[in-house]
């Protein structure tokens, strides 16, 4: 590595780590705040609180990145600027590609830091933090999902659950109507709990009353078993626990799954979890977008100029912002596809950076294309 990338990177990555510090003292304060009375009313354990705040770190770090980076890049460049020491290094026969490249490699790496967190953990910290509050708020309440109702389309099966327990795949009172292609009744099973074991694929009826009918809905015969097993069930808890979830909330694997499992529901249904698939693999690229966007309107050779830049770079990256959140909804409403509501935004904002650095590279100025701009009229 040059001398000249570790004096940008140095100055660059103080700034960046102060800024992610700030960011997450700032947010810890705010909501030690709102959540210390809860925390004492229900004598929260230390141990807790710090596990409640570690699995909410993940999804504060997606938000914060971007925009650390952003004022880092602002404050580091916009700084060397004003000292002149950019227009040294461009005299020295340094391009500004050149320049910028620690930063766009620190652009990608952060990245891959947003992406390795918004595969799981991150998707997770709303869900973990509702599980949080309601265990210290209804500690006496038994845990698991309840009134749970599951159409299988395919296989023309319908289920009903009292209880759910995700930890222990284990279904309490459970009611499964086997149906024709025709919608009719043909089976009924009444099943007082039921397990799913993961390694054999099997589902475990207990304490089963199972009755058949025929095709004008007359019973045929009632028969009852202590256990019944089901192979030829292809449901698992996840798929059926699915009927409930959030987009928003899932991992990508998750997301993922439920697409697979459920490819027999209407598009409509299937659109929210087709675009925020999408969107965990198009979020972390904004971080690099965001280099693209500040670093060349960061760099400017006179103060007036920098303000205005600096000025643009954060008007631009809270519009790009705007904009992600609009096609996010148009992509969960089925407007438009998933590809198009995750992407568009980066696709859009990352050829505006890019054009802005082909004019700083060329020694230009966005303004010179406005066709409004003040010029100044020679004889």
């Amino acid at each position: 590595m040059r001398l000249l990338d570790r004096y940008v990177l140095r100055n660059f990555l103080r700034a960046y780590f102060y800024c992610i510090a700030a960011f997450i003292a700032i947010w810890l304060i705010f909501d030690i705040s709102d959540n210390i009375s809860t925390f004492l009313d229900t004598r929260v354990s230390v141990g807790a609180v710090l596990h409640y705040y570690l699995t909410q770190v993940p999804q504060i770090l997606v938000v914060l990145l971007p925009v650390s980076l952003l004022l880092a890049l602002l404050f580091c460049l916009s700084r060397m600027s004003r000292a002149n020491e950019i227009v040294s290094m461009l005299t020295a026969g340094v391009s500004v590609p050149r320049l910028l490249l620690p930063l766009i490699a620190v652009g990608l790496l952060t990245s891959a830091v947003s992406g390795a967190l918004n595969y799981s953990l991150a998707p997770h910290g709303e869900q973990a933090r509702k599980a949080a509050f309601e265990s210290m708020r209804e500690s006496s309440r038994e845990p698991g999902v309840t009134g749970q109702i599951f159409r299988n389309r395919s296989e023309n099966r319908t289920w009903f659950i009292q209880r759910f327990r995700p930890e222990r795949n284990e279904f309490i009172t459970v009611q499964v109507l086997q149906q024709d292609a025709d919608d009719n009744i043909v089976k009924n099973y009444m099943a007082t709990q039921a397990f799913y074991r993961a390694p054999e694929k099997l589902w475990e009826l207990r304490l089963v009353k199972l009755v058949s009918y025929d095709a004008a809905g007359n019973i045929t015969r009632e028969e009852n078993f202590t256990t019944l097993p089901m192979p030829q069930w292809n449901e698992t808890p996840f798929r059926l626990a699915s009927s409930n979830m959030r987009a928003e909330y899932l991992s990508l694997p998750e997301l993922r799954d439920y697409l697979r499992f459920n490819s027999d529901f209407p598009q409509p249904l299937l659109a929210p979890f087709a675009t925020h698939f999408q969107y965990r693999i198009a979020l972390p690229w904004t971080c690099l977008v965001v280099v693209f966007l500040a670093a060349p309107l960061a760099i400017g050779f006179s103060r007036a100029g920098v303000l205005s830049s600096v000025a643009a770079a954060i008007g631009l990256v809270f519009t790009m912002n705007f904009l992600t959140h609009f096609f996010l909804a148009l992509g969960e409403g089925d407007r438009i596809s998933a590809w198009a509501a995750a992407w568009t935004p980066n696709i859009l904002f990352a050829a505006v950076g890019l054009f802005f650095l082909y004019l700083r590279a060329t020694n230009r100025e966005a303004r010179s294309l406005n066709p409004f701009a003040a010029r100044h009229l020679t004889a």
